[in-house]
């Protein structure tokens, strides 16, 4: 048993709603942020704003979570990852690994409450999206500094994982992953790689947001490990608003892979750690109807990482990463 020091491993997602009628409230605290919202006179625009994007947007998603079970997977598959990463960074060090969801519970104010109460030595923020971005790493970071500006946990080492796109683990297990999906597929037939990644408008990436980068940062990394040879398309997905947004679009992609008489897609989320709405319905449900309707003969999505041994021993790689950190685990070690 570890003794000695006691760490926090906090990890940030987006949450989702736990029920049909949490749909609304979920995508108001969403289109409340600032960090998503944000334009001149946002202050004052942003709540009725916020409001009538949520009541129209919630109509339109419903279906997609009943289609799914009447609520979103994401907190249970979070959860199931911080109870895999406590374990095996208990070999290790005192660990507790929390969950903070930026836009449903548990949010970030009841999770400050819970590290509290653990009382902690240091603290490591742990962001569950691969590539950084301000609308989302940068949302759950500065939500966390706004719910610690007059807590204890403020004074605490804290050390903070901003990004792990290019970390080895990380890609060795999406590559994996990626190997077990196309075993679906007929041994010698040629498989479309469809990568895609939840899109962001595209003022975001001009006032210098490393999203785009590092997405694409992604692919080119994993195709060099994989060796697979197979064609590739990097497209994006789940637009919101008549604004510009990155593109092309996974459903223009579909269109054009069907146009060009492709017989195997394998759809690979770079950008989602964990299966939810965006991965069951909008690819699974929804882009399997497309390809159907496009003439692709045979559609498969690569189900997210979640709880893989793999992915877990990434995240404590990445928790455990820091050379100071290491030296008092070794410590630790050498006299328990």
């Amino acid at each position: 048993m570890n003794s000695g020091r006691s760490t926090a491993v906090v990890l940030f997602q987006l949450g989702g709603p736990d029920s049909l009628d949490a749909i609304e409230p979920f995508l108001l605290r969403l289109f409340r942020d600032p960090d998503i919202i944000d334009f001149p006179f946002a202050r004052i625009a942003r709540e009725p704003l916020a409001r009538l994007i949520s009541a129209t947007r919630a109509k339109k998603v419903r279906n997609h979570y009943a289609e799914i079970g009447g609520k979103s997977p994401i907190l249970e598959f979070t959860q199931r990852q911080a109870r895999a990463l406590e374990a095996e960074l208990g070999r290790f060090l005192n660990a507790r690994v929390f969950v903070a969801m930026r836009y449903w519970h548990p949010l970030t104010e009841e999770v400050v409450r819970a590290v509290e109460a653990f009382a902690p030595d240091e603290l490591v923020l742990l962001p569950l999206y691969p590539q950084y971005s301000g609308t989302t790493t940068g949302s759950s970071l500065n939500e966390w500094n706004r719910q610690i500006h007059s807590s204890p946990l403020k004074q605490l080492p804290t050390r903070i994982i901003r990004e792990f796109y290019s970390d080895p683990a990380y890609l060795d297990s999406l590559a994996a992953n990626i190997d077990r999906s196309l075993s679906k597929f007929p041994a010698g037939e040629v498989v479309h790689l469809v990568f895609s990644a939840h899109s962001v408008p595209v003022s975001v990436i001009e006032r210098g947001d490393p999203y785009q980068m590092q997405i694409e940062s992604t692919v080119e990394r994993l195709l060099e490990l994989g060796r697979w040879g197979s064609p590739h398309t990097l497209c994006y997905q789940s637009k919101v608003g008549a604004s510009k947004w990155l593109q092309p679009s996974l459903h223009s992609t579909l269109k054009t892979l069907g146009e060009r008489h492709t017989a195997n897609v394998l759809v690979v989320p770079v950008a989602f750690v964990s299966d939810h709405v965006e991965t069951l319905s909008e690819i699974n449900i929804e882009g399997r109807e497309e390809a159907a309707h496009h003439g692709i003969r045979h559609f498969e999505l690569m189900p997210g990482l979640n709880d893989d041994p793999s992915f877990i021993r990434a995240l404590a790689g990445l928790v455990l990463g820091d050379s100071e950190l290491l030296r008092v685990n070794a410590a630790r070690i050498a006299h328990s």
